[in-house]
């Protein structure tokens, strides 16, 4: 009842002597604070509209316009050739103003519109500048003249100081790739998957399509280009995560690490106050729009940013045939789970953010509250772990209204969820590698109850101060949330900190409020349908098999050496080490980002390529090193070039599902098409890259890494391999399968992936001329054993 009390803001009664009004000035105050904060926040973004509207040209730009404009009047001469004279003429209000002053307007009028076409005129060029790729295709270190040019350009036209969203619209439109180049690359990347019947048969079956259906079908798809900003991002989010019918946990939903080897802090409640207070400075940054663009690593080319406006408050929300991703404004609390209970924490008071020390004052409170669950409030979270359409229906009949729709309402509109688990986790113990697998899987799916799968990110804190994230897919893909997570890492280390104790630092106003827990009225029908989301959760859980691996023995220092692409040569030691062990190649997914282009999402990489293969089986058949070297090199350009081309638009995949879903929207089949789309992923692959450098000092502080994230497979009988190169000397991996499957073992799988590493370097390495000694060095000898 204490929060119902503080929630009043005036009281009255009626006595013999009148009305007797009382009221509650704290009250009051929070609604003034609330409402000063909230017009802040309108004439922030109000003007943020204006700079990233006028962008590359800035507001002040408009006042020199006008001054020259003027100063060229002055001098007797018309810059205008007339047009202010004409715009003088028609003036509504000529008729009260002085002809001098008639003139000035009209100039102004003029230098305005003079200055909007400039804007224009520097906002097409730019475009047109981000739509120039051919630098991505050039030698390391060596530039042309026209790349040289073009760098220059880029610079000019790009202003200074842009704010996050700055570039959203100079940035390009996705290219549709031509239906021959498409069928083309796609025939030569199943190749070293088929036989010479199998083959035969698909390119028939290609060569169909392109000369009947597939013209037609280009047509609707050109024709979206034309008039959506991206021709692939809006179908991708719907026909591939929200239309999806079973779990999202594990399916969909990926995690993310705590450092590896360092734990700042043992308490849980302190770790979570510097922890959430991280995280909403970095919405507040967000707000501002004071965040840096993201770009090419190197480079001034800028990334699409259109992810980032759903990072906060947001939730996936189910329903029968499809969900919905839901955003709102900013709220100013965050929703909590601890041992079965609900809870919802404001993280601001009078209008400012909460300190971390109050914040771990709040959430010690959660954890030292005794009060049990509401009757069936335990495992409720288990309705997002399981399928979609039960937990659409029960949202519908159980959740629309009363008690049920406002806890509820509190949780998917809340900044972030977060999780205070009992368990302890992290690399410990006398087995740390197989407590980095159960660290995995505890962030992956935890109990399928104790997380709320739909918000856009969960924060799990553990009861020895590890912590780890995990994410919703489909409202943005894994960077735009590893900018987030690593940003909330190095402020929580490195800019806020802990005191001598372990504690946040700074003091606490013991008059906040408590933490309002949730209450529910879960009827005994609802509470079955929890029980079987829960057991068909659970059963996915148990069948998923983990491995993760810090592996330290060499890294991307060591293969830069021997002049190969770091993300090469781990796609072809996963070839090799797939091959050892299944006898056979897969199609091999690898992610690959399009946000050089507007609403860029991801492109495939088909990493099995027949140079790929080529290596594979001289190196498995005895080949001499020469021979397995040369082979190696072209299978890493040719990665390389996959890469690139997937990053400019030139892949094979999205192209693909869009015609396919242009076929569906016609009501029309192409035995081709469907034969693609169903091809199994068998071997999944993605690269967590480090994104802010700057933040981490890994020369003076090397034991502040993160071991990345990762996610589950793809295929029932695949694997799904995630992996970071973090610093020169460590590459960490994550592999996912199912028990289900006799045929995948991650431990096995992770065996071959260290061996292949090991055997691959070795190749490249003998290529390379030994360092000459000097004097002072000595051999090594070997002790005997």
């Amino acid at each position: 009842m204490a929060e119902a009390h503080q929630a009043v803001a005036f009281q009255f009664t009626v006595t013999p002597e009148g009305i007797d009004l009382q009221l509650s000035h704290q009250a009051l105050s929070e609604i003034y604070l609330s409402g000063v904060r909230s017009w802040k926040k309108r004439i922030i973004r109000l003007k943020n509209n204006v700079i990233t509207g006028v962008y590359p040209a800035s507001p002040s730009s408009w006042l020199f316009v006008v001054i020259a404009i003027l100063a060229t009047m002055y001098t007797r001469s018309d810059p205008s050739m007339g047009l202010i004279a004409k715009i003088q003429e028609h003036l509504p209000v000529s008729h009260s103003m002085s002809s001098q002053c008639q003139a000035v307007v009209s100039a102004v009028l003029f230098s305005t519109l003079l200055w909007l076409m400039l804007i224009f005129t520097m906002r097409l060029c730019l475009k047109q500048l981000l739509s120039y790729h051919r630098w991505m295709f050039e030698q390391h270190g060596k530039m042309s003249n026209t790349t040289k040019v073009w760098v220059a350009l880029v610079r000019i036209f790009s202003g200074r100081k842009p704010l996050l969203y700055s570039y959203q619209g100079s940035l390009p439109n996705l290219p549709v790739p031509t239906i021959k180049d498409t069928v083309k690359r796609y025939l030569e990347s199943v190749r070293p998957l088929m036989d010479d019947s199998k083959y035969e048969r698909t390119t028939q079956l290609a060569e169909e399509f392109q000369g009947s259906l597939g013209n037609r079908l280009q047509w609707y798809l050109k024709l979206k280009s034309l008039w959506a900003a991206n021709y692939v991002s809006d179908w991708w989010e719907e026909y591939i995560y929200l239309r999806g019918r079973s779990p999202i946990m594990v399916n969909s939903n990926y995690y993310g690490m705590d450092f590896l080897f360092v734990t700042p802090t043992p308490i849980q409640a302190a770790r979570a106050g510097n922890s959430i207070h991280a995280f909403f400075l970095y919405r507040r940054k967000l707000n501002k729009e004071e965040i840096k663009p993201s770009r090419i690593p190197g480079t001034a080319i800028p990334l699409c940013a259109a992810q980032c406006e759903r990072i906060f408050n947001t939730t996936r929300t189910p329903g029968e045939e499809t969900d919905m991703v839901q955003h709102w404004q900013d709220s100013d609390y965050i929703a909590v789970y601890h041992r079965g209970r609900y809870f919802r924490l404001r993280v601001y008071q009078a209008g400012r953010l909460l300190s971390p020390r109050e914040i771990e004052f709040q959430i010690q409170r959660i954890l030292d509250d005794p009060s049990p669950p509401s009757k069936g409030e335990a495992h409720l979270g288990a309705l997002t772990a399981g399928d979609r359409i039960p937990w659409a229906k029960a949202r519908t009949k159980f959740f629309s209204t009363g008690l049920n729709k406002r806890s509820l309402d509190c949780i998917e509109k809340a900044a972030f969820f977060v999780t205070l688990d009992d368990d302890e986790q992290g690399m410990m113990g006398d087995d740390p590698a197989a407590s980095l697998d159960k660290y995995a899987k505890s962030l992956l799916h935890g109990k399928c109850y104790d997380r709320w799968f739909d918000k856009s990110f969960s924060v799990v804190f553990y009861k020895n101060g590890k912590c780890g994230i995990n994410a919703e897919h489909s409202w943005a893909d894994a960077p735009v949330l590893a900018h987030v997570w690593e940003y909330a890492l190095a402020t929580d280390s490195f800019q806020l900190g802990y005191n001598t104790e372990g504690h946040c630092k700074g003091e606490v106003d013991s008059s906040l409020p408590k933490p309002q827990k949730l209450n529910w009225e879960i009827p005994p029908e609802c509470e079955e349908q929890i029980s079987k989301s829960l057991e068909v959760a659970q059963k996915l859980a148990n069948d998923i098999d983990f491995h993760v691996f810090s592996f330290q023995e060499f890294g991307k220092g060591k293969v830069k050496k021997c002049r190969v692409s770091p993300d090469a040569f781990i796609q072809m030691t996963l070839q090799l080490a797939y091959f050892r062990e299944q006898g056979n190649f897969c199609l091999t997914y690898e992610a690959s980002m399009t946000r050089l282009f507007r609403e860029g999402r991801t492109e495939t990489v088909r990493s099995c390529s027949n140079e790929s293969s080529a290596f594979v089986r001289a190196f498995e058949g005895g080949e001499a090193p020469e021979v397995c070297r040369r082979l190696f090199k072209a299978a890493s350009e040719k990665h390389q070039l996959l890469y690139r081309m997937a990053m400019t638009g030139a892949g094979i995949d999205r192209h693909l599902f869009c015609l396919y879903v242009v076929s569906k929207y016609l009501g029309v089949e192409s035995p081709f098409l469907k034969e693609v789309l169903s091809e199994p992923w068998r071997l999944s692959t993605s690269q967590t890259a480090v994104q802010q450098v700057e933040l981490f000092d890994l020369v003076n502080y090397p034991e502040y890494i993160s071991c990345g994230g990762g996610f589950g497979p793809v295929a029932d009988d695949g694997y799904g391999v995630s992996y970071s190169l973090v610093g020169e000397n460590i590459i960490n991996f994550h592999i996912s399968c199912k028990h289900s499957c006799p045929q995948t073992d991650a431990h096995k799988f992770g065996s071959q992936i260290k061996k292949a590493l090991h055997d691959i370097v070795h190749l490249l390495s003998s290529a390379q001329p030994e360092p000459k000694k000097t004097e002072t060095s000595r051999p090594k000898v070997k002790k005997d054993q």
